[in-house]
């Protein structure tokens, strides 16, 4: 600083230095001196004269600052004033806010290229826009703001220049995108600002930002700053969004799987008080409606399309929208963007266009949201831009939306007309438009009810039933005869341009309604006077429209009425007009500007009610047919007949082909039900055979059981014999009284025990017999699962009389031998007097006789359970018996499946017979269609239009042969 004041003021007396002077005695100043403080104070003097002195700064001080900034990093000071600097000499800013308006227009040249020419020499070296990125990390206020205003206006100067610098400088774009993530709002709205300008028109920098968590931090800086309600800051981030978005599929596609549609819905949210709209509140909801006409837009590959339209609707966004769309108090520009948003939602997506068709404006009484909005679209008195979003927002709601067409064509026929009169139907102010005297609502209704029927024969022939009532004793005209009628009284020429467009539609692949056209003897005159006849320029729009419905009145002819034929059509064409001629008229529809204009986007735009002339799909419908109605028109009468002729016989074929190809499918059919029945069968036999085997098993298994259980009964009799003889006894003493007594209390409490468990078998035994008494009345279904339960039932039973004989056997041999010791005490007492009291005699021999009671029902259970065993052996029988039956139903099924087997070849030998047949009839059609190449005409053939892409292949191929 005491430098530049002794520069500046140290020789007052003497005359004062120029401004270049001081900026070249600053500039050696910062490049010579050694202290940091003096080149501080140089740096900050020049910062003060780049404003007044961009050019003497610029040219003098750029290469000083620039190396200011290579060696003084240590001081964020010093590098600030050297970032301010260049920011002064770059930027264009400063001097277009100090411009007069009537110095603008002089210099405002000029500025644009001082401040391109210094950017262009800073990026020379791109050393420079690196070291600037580094700066950019630095947290100090001082450095990090100036470096973003810098780097922004060197993008403004020159973008793809320095957008390439960063893009291959390592780091380079996630170094700005920490921006956003500065606490200081600063230099967080100043790096939205960098990011619009670095995104601009460069996808794979977008793709990069997108890809830096940049929707997230956006979506939160709109939300943290009230979304609508915000300021500046959330429009910056709508226009960062939007260039992020727009023409980018692989940004849109990340924005909807990241779920952020549904972050869009809180935006939408107006309150019922829609009273005093700020200007940046609507140009905030303005960028927002936008934001989601990027991701629906036309221009958008149909399947992304289609993916964020669903999400819009199960999200709650369209029915947000429509909210909107029917809300009160809502500015004329938001209502009309939002009338464009929701058509582009619902374009081409059903279950949106369906939705849209249940919306009901708030009033009394409710009335469709659609009917609504054609009131406001007939209707003079709104202005056009809203009317022609209206339209455009019916044209999208039938948009490949058959159902939607219906609906609106049966509000015009007489069945569905409500005749009280209360409510206003679609269809009714579609006709008030049509025939009133706004040539605008005349147009708009005529391009909606194109629509309704577009694509779509069944709705044209019906229309034809509408009749509509003229005036009082009169009798009903068809809506097709007032069109005609309306036109051939000389009306505007958009409203002629309208009624023509909807005639063309309505006629075009439909040849009833051609007929019913020609049936009304005026129609034709009034052509071939308006297209014979020389005009203006504003005439020569309408001499093209009544060429090309001339042409498709003979395209679409089926000759059904003798005078209009198309030989005779042709022949009073070249009579009063000339093809020649007829040709030119015909070409004035496609060469014409509006034409050019409409056929680029389907929404409506038009500057002025005046250029209001051709619809996006009309322009489609033109291009279709002007070339084939060319090719009719100069047709001869026997190129007519041949293909007529040829046409009757490929018909024909087509019939005889048809029926075959029904005959295969239905053989097809069933030879695959045939089919199905052989495999079940064949499975049930796997089954069968399945289960006779594991029968067969069981049986043998059973078998074996059964032998060696009588081995077993055999070897427990000997031992019980043996062991009756063994145990006898010589003699008894007193105390081996006692002893019987303990052993009979003892056995008494096992023979109780016994009991019980013999009554726990008996009810088992008694659950395994329900299972094979349930099985003698099933049917042969049931018999299949019946071996293997059945199986499971007689392992369990043969296991628990296993345990049961081993038990009785044990039980035998105890009682034989308290049988015997019983009797050998008998005798001893009988013989031996025992020092006992009569008493004791009388209790011992009392007990004895229980005891031999109770052996002798052991003896009667044993019994039974040896009948048990009698009748499980009946019960193997009968399973034998059923096996037996199963091997008999298996051999019946096998003879079944040798029959089916037989038909089987024989209904092959006939379906041969059918390809052969069809193959003679291919080949005749080959030659025929063979014949009709070498005349020149054109072949549609239903097999190659089915398979696709090789159909598209062979119409191209016979072009190209007829050009030949």
């Amino acid at each position: 600083m005491n430098f530049l004041r002794g520069v500046m003021g140290a020789q007052s007396a003497g005359p004062q230095p120029s401004g270049a002077e001081t900026i070249q005695k600053l500039c050696d100043r910062v490049a010579s001196s050694t202290l940091l403080d003096d080149r501080r104070d140089a740096v900050r003097a020049l910062k003060s004269l780049s404003k007044k002195y961009r050019l003497e700064v610029g040219i003098q001080a750029m290469p000083h600052l620039i190396h200011v900034l290579q060696t003084d990093r240590s001081d964020s000071e010093i590098i600030g004033y050297a970032l301010d600097t260049l920011y002064n000499i770059i930027s264009n800013d400063l001097e277009e806010e100090e411009q007069d308006d009537s110095e603008e227009e002089n210099s405002q040249k000029q500025v644009e290229d001082l401040g391109s020419q210094f950017t262009e020499i800073f990026i020379k070296q791109h050393e420079n826009v690196t070291l600037l990125l580094t700066y950019l990390e630095e947290f100090d206020f001082q450095v990090r703001w100036p470096g973003v205003k810098l780097l922004t206006a060197l993008l403004k100067q020159q973008g793809p220049q320095v957008q390439q610098i960063i893009l291959v400088s390592p780091m380079g774009v996630s170094r700005l995108m920490d921006l956003l993530a500065d606490s200081r709002e600063v230099i967080r709205n100043d790096g939205v600002l960098l990011l619009q300008q670095l995104t601009r028109s460069n996808a794979a920098i977008q793709k990069i930002v997108a890809f830096e968590n940049a929707f997230e931090r956006l979506l939160d800086i709109i939300t943290e700053e009230g979304n609508s309600d915000g300021g500046i800051v959330v429009e910056d981030c709508l226009l960062l969004l939007q260039n992020l978005l727009k023409n980018n599929n692989s940004n849109q596609n990340f924005f909807k799987e990241g779920s952020y549609i549904q972050r869009m819905k809180p935006w939408f949210e107006v309150s019922d008080d829609n009273a005093g709209w700020s200007a940046q509140k609507v140009t905030n909801l303005h960028l927002m409606l936008q934001l989601v006409r990027v991701l629906v837009s036309p221009t958008n590959p149909p399947g992304a399309t289609s993916s964020c339209q669903k999400a819009m609707f199960h999200c709650g966004l369209l029915q947000q929208l429509c909210t909107i769309l029917m809300a009160t108090g809502v500015p004329a520009d938001i209502l009309t963007e939002t009338i464009n948003t929701v058509s582009e939602v619902i374009r081409g997506c059903q279950i949106n266009q369906d939705y849209f068709a249940s919306v009901n404006a708030p009033s009394n009484p409710p009335r469709p949201a659609i009917v609504v909005l054609l009131m406001s679209m007939v209707n003079e008195r709104q202005p056009f831009v809203l009317r022609c979003a209206v339209l455009y927002c019916f044209q999208c709601f039938l948009y490949k939306n058959q159902k939607g067409q219906g609906e609106i064509v049966s509000t015009l026929l007489p069945s569905t007309i409500d005749a009280t009169g209360n409510s206003v139907s679609a269809g009714q102010l579609l006709c008030g438009g049509l025939f009133s005297t706004d040539s605008l609502s005349n147009w708009c209704a005529a391009v909606a009810l194109a629509h309704a029927l577009q694509e779509n024969a069944t709705l044209k022939e019906q229309l034809l039933r509408v009749q509509l009532a003229t005036s009082i004793g009169n009798p009903p005209v068809s809506l097709l005869q007032q069109c005609t009628n309306i036109l051939s009284q000389g009306s505007k020429v958009q409203t002629r341009v309208g009624l023509l467009m909807l005639l063309c539609t309505w006629l075009s692949n439909c040849p009833i309604a051609v007929t019913h056209f020609l049936h009304n003897s005026a129609n034709i005159p009034f052509l071939t006077g308006q297209i014979a006849e020389n005009l203006g320029e504003e005439e020569q729009l309408v001499q093209g429209l009544c060429a090309l419905l001339l042409g498709i009145s003979i395209y679409y002819n089926d000759n059904s009425l003798e005078n209009y034929k198309k030989e005779k059509l042709k022949q009073l064409i070249e009579k009063r007009i000339g093809k020649e001629n007829f040709i030119e008229k015909l070409g004035f529809i496609s060469k014409h500007e509006f034409y050019s204009r409409a056929a680029q986007k389907p929404q409506p735009s038009f500057s002025s009610p005046d250029h209001m002339m051709f619809d996006h799909e009309f322009t489609k419908l033109v291009k279709e047919l002007e070339g084939v109605i060319t090719k009719a028109v100069y047709k001869s009468s026997e190129e007519d007949k041949k293909e007529e002729e040829v046409k009757k016989s490929l018909e024909q074929h087509d019939n005889i082909v048809t029926h075959y190809k029904n005959v295969i499918r239905v053989q097809d059919q069933e030879l695959e039900e045939l089919k199905k029945q052989v495999e079940s069968l064949k499975m049930q036999n796997e089954q069968f055979q399945t289960t006779i085997t594991q029968q067969v098993s069981q049986i043998q298994q059973h078998k074996d059981q059964y032998n060696l259980l009588k081995v077993q009964l055999g070897k427990e009799n000997q031992h019980h014999t043996s062991h009756s003889d063994v145990a006898q006894m010589n003699g008894v003493q007193p105390e081996d009284i006692s002893k019987l007594r303990d052993e009979i209390e003892e056995w008494k409490h096992k023979l109780e025990l016994l009991q019980e468990q013999l009554k726990e078998k008996d009810s088992l035994i008694e659950t395994l017999k329900l299972p094979s008494v349930a099985g003698d009345t099933t049917e042969q279904s049931s018999q299949t699962n019946k071996p293997s339960g059945g199986r499971e039932a007689d392992n369990e039973l043969y296991k628990e009389m296993e345990t049961l004989r081993s038990k009785i056997q044990s039980q035998s041999s105890d009682i034989n031998k308290l049988q015997t010791e019983n009797q050998e005490l008998l005798q001893k007492l009988s013989l031996t007097p025992v020092p006992v009291s009569g008493d004791g005699g009388t209790v011992v021999v009392s007990k004895t006789a229980d005891l031999d009671g109770k052996l002798s029902t052991l003896l009667q259970e044993t019994k039974e359970l040896k009948n048990e065993l009698a009748s499980l052996s009946e019960e193997k029988a009968s399973l034998k018996s059923q096996l037996d039956s199963s091997n008999s139903t298996v051999a019946i099924l096998q003879n079944e499946k040798t029959k089916l087997q037989q038909e089987l070849a024989e209904s092959k030998k006939e379906q041969d017979d059918l390809l052969v047949l069809l193959a003679d009839q291919d080949q005749k059609i080959i030659a025929l269609k063979n014949k009709l190449k070498h005349l020149g005409e054109p072949v549609e053939d239903e097999d190659d239009t089915e398979s696709g892409d090789q159909g598209e292949d062979d119409e191209e191929e016979d072009g190209e042969e007829e050009e030949d």
